[in-house]
């Protein structure tokens, strides 16, 4: 995926400025910058779910071929953008990030079942969304933007409301998909994530690579 002059204004103010970068099959690619430097808002754009003043997007496919139909990808959003009233259990929402996969009610329900032992929330199945803690609600979601298993990850401040003693658990889940997965995460907490990645990007309305995940402590780069 090649991103080509991006810009991007809202309200009057220009929150992306001619971002240009390539995003390789298999990278992981950690995310950070100022509150309001545009990190989500280029997540949305890669995303097509705002469409840029100016540039586009390539994609392409497994052998490297520019194409139109990009993979769907699996997609955790900050926890804000959630209407937790909305009358969905845990399992429904896990069973929609299986929506556009073709499989059996077998297959499918042996996926979920998967899910929800991965972020622990089995006993939680039938629960509405509403009756969830913050931190159960973003595993929920999480479970949902990986039920799939997406070829391309996108993760918004995933850690947000991470119950405690979950945290390391989800870094070891995301270790595991990076092994076969593009991710794209954006994150106030560098510390473990720098040192999973492979690139380090940092967003504050136009885009600058890190050479050196030990940056990430400050962020500045060289």
């Amino acid at each position: 995926m090649s991103l080509c002059d991006i810009s991007l204004s809202l309200d009057g103010k220009m929150i992306l400025d001619d971002v240009n970068f390539t995003i390789d099959r298999g990278d992981f690619v950690a995310i950070t910058g100022p509150n309001g430097g545009g990190k989500t808002t280029l997540l949305r754009v890669i995303l097509s779910l705002i469409k840029p003043d100016r540039g586009f997007i390539v994609h392409y496919d497994a052998l490297g071929h520019a194409c139109q139909n990009a993979p769907v990808p699996g997609y955790l959003p900050q926890k804000n953008s959630v209407d937790s009233k909305f009358p969905i259990t845990v399992r429904e929402v896990i069973a929609s990030g299986l929506y556009e996969k073709k499989m059996d009610r077998a297959m499918r329900d042996a996926r979920i079942e998967e899910v929800l032992g991965l972020i622990d929330l089995r006993a939680f199945a039938k629960q509405p969304i509403g009756n969830l803690s913050g931190g159960q609600l973003q595993r929920t979601l999480f479970g949902r933007a990986i039920a799939a298993k997406p070829s391309v990850l996108v993760l918004d401040e995933p850690l947000n409301y991470i119950d405690r003693h979950f945290e390391d658990r989800l870094y070891e889940i995301v270790s595991e998909i990076a092994k076969n997965t593009t991710i794209l995460l954006v994150s106030h907490q560098m510390n473990k994530i720098a040192g999973m990645a492979n690139r380090h990007i940092i967003v504050d309305h136009t885009l600058q690579e890190c050479t050196h995940s030990k940056h990430y402590t400050d962020p500045e780069c060289d």
